[in-house]
């Protein structure tokens, strides 16, 4: 785990992304990786011309699975 100054989706303003520290927990895949902004775990991609995270808190979060049902 790594923190560091991420773009995030929902701070957005005026067209502008906007700064803020986040967590970054875990590489998942292919420039996919499992952040942490504010307590909510979400997707985030790394730019590397920018050299920046962008976290997506608004269309990439990622929600608890809920328990599997018995299939009886």
């Amino acid at each position: 785990m790594k923190t560091c100054e991420c773009y995030i989706h929902s701070l957005k303003t005026d067209g502008k992304n906007v700064l803020a520290e986040a967590a970054i927990l875990e590489r998942l895949g292919e420039n996919d990786y499992l952040a942490e902004y504010n307590g909510v775990k979400c997707h985030a991609i790394f730019n590397p011309i920018v050299g920046r995270y962008y976290v997506d808190d608004v269309y990439g979060v990622i929600r608890n699975k809920p328990p599997e049902r018995d299939s009886r």
